[in-house]
């Protein structure tokens, strides 16, 4: 069964906090405030994958302002949930991602993204694709105030056979 979902996240930028995007260290010198490592990539892809499974959102998978969220990595989050989807049968087609941020620059970043989910997701990084753009200096991100993201992937959702009793 063909599925498609569609993920966003934004947060606001901080000083006092290593700003995290795809499970990287970005050189920059604010980060993104949040109860995990606040990874706006990997929470868009997170929300992405569990509206292709009809799962709801990343509040709802694992529930915003817990304590087991407190300074977690966002990578381990999509490696949580992707256990779960594989158990239910789910392959990733694709994944199309884009970062909005005015600065930094991600480009140097990019590939290091890519590996980073594609070796937590099992799949070739020919299926991740992760673009960067700017707001051309429009609203919250473009006062480099915050950083978003969007996300949609495409996947198969075969559930495992039922075992003959």
């Amino acid at each position: 069964m063909f599925k498609v979902g569609l993920g966003y996240d934004i947060h606001p930028l901080v000083k006092g906090r290593p700003l995290i995007l795809g499970g990287v260290k970005v050189d920059y010198d604010q980060g993104l405030s949040g109860d995990s490592d606040a990874d706006v990539l990997i929470h868009a892809i997170i929300d992405a994958i569990l509206g292709a499974a009809g799962l709801g959102d990343i509040g709802e998978f694992f529930g915003v302002g817990t304590p087991k969220l407190q300074g977690a990595s966002s990578l381990h989050l999509l490696e949580e949930l992707w256990e779960a989807m594989e158990r239910k049968g789910m392959t990733i087609n694709n994944i199309d991602a884009t970062v909005i941020a005015q600065a930094p620059y991600l480009s140097p970043y990019i590939g290091e993204m890519r590996k980073n989910i594609g070796r937590v997701l099992s799949t070739d990084l020919a299926n991740i694709n992760i673009k960067a753009t700017t707001a051309k200096g429009l609203g919250v991100i473009g006062e480099r105030k915050g950083i978003a993201a969007q996300a949609i992937v495409s996947a198969c959702l075969n559930p495992p056979p039922n075992p003959v009793s």
